[in-house]
């Protein structure tokens, strides 16, 4: 970082309706530590990129923004790559937007163990919508790279805390739709107490023109998009 209050940003969308309740500003930031086969944000992986932009700098582009969020019951969206690991950071931005009364989203994989910082950031996010890359260990260290442990025990976290969460799975055939998976996704997420909302994602292949840019083999070029039918399939199994 340049300085304290800097943050490491790939991208920003400022009318984003995908990412959250309500039309939202997006704060993309740089670094990853997941691998994830289908990712297509290829170029976020690395730690020491990004555009560094100061939070102060953030704070005046969102503030035009607003009656945009006030009317639809919007707000920010921080996501990534991985916030996690931009956590201290991070944690100032939403202080400032509660300041303006903007409601304040995190869109993670909880990748990284929970620490002091993360705690920290948590109790001043209003919303987190978790990625549960795969509920088996062994698939999702093929499908990301990393065990699932972090993940699922930043869910637990959010759960006992209490923590506003929306849980989403990309569905990636022949990676993430297996029946039996399905079904330990839901009598996962049924144990928690804070789940409000569950968001199956289809998966697509519109990233993997950045895998080329940046030479590298996408490495699903023989796996078909997820369709309609599919994510209905998944649906009645998850039973929402």
């Amino acid at each position: 970082m340049v300085n304290e209050n800097t943050l490491k940003v790939h991208s920003i969308e400022t009318f984003g309706t995908v990412d959250g309740p309500g039309i939202r500003f997006v704060i993309f930031l740089q670094g990853c530590p997941l691998k994830c086969l289908y990712c297509h944000n290829r170029d976020t992986w690395k730690i020491n990129s990004g555009n560094e932009t100061k939070i102060s700098d953030l704070i005046s582009e969102i503030k035009r923004y607003i009656p945009y969020m006030k009317s639809s019951n919007g707000g920010v969206t921080v996501s990534g790559g991985e916030p996690l690991i931009q956590a201290k950071l991070v944690t100032k931005l939403f202080q400032e937007l509660h300041k303006l009364n903007i409601h304040t989203c995190l869109d993670t994989a909880g990748s990284v163990p929970i620490n002091s910082d993360i705690a920290e950031l948590l109790n001043v996010t209003d919303l987190v919508l978790l990625d549960i890359k795969h509920i088996d260990d062994k698939k999702a260290k093929i499908l990301t790279g990393l065990s699932n442990k972090n993940n699922l025990n930043f869910a637990q976290y959010l759960s006992d805390n209490n923590i506003p969460c929306w849980i989403r799975q990309v569905i990636v055939p022949g990676y993430t739709d297996d029946e039996n998976d399905l079904r330990n996704l839901k009598l996962f997420v049924s144990k928690l107490k804070n789940v409000q909302k569950i968001e199956i994602l289809p998966y697509h292949d519109l990233g993997k023109f950045k895998w080329k840019e940046l030479g590298f083999d996408y490495p699903l070029n023989n796996v078909r998009t997820a369709d309609v039918s599919d994510i209905d399939k998944v649906k009645s199994i998850l039973g929402i």
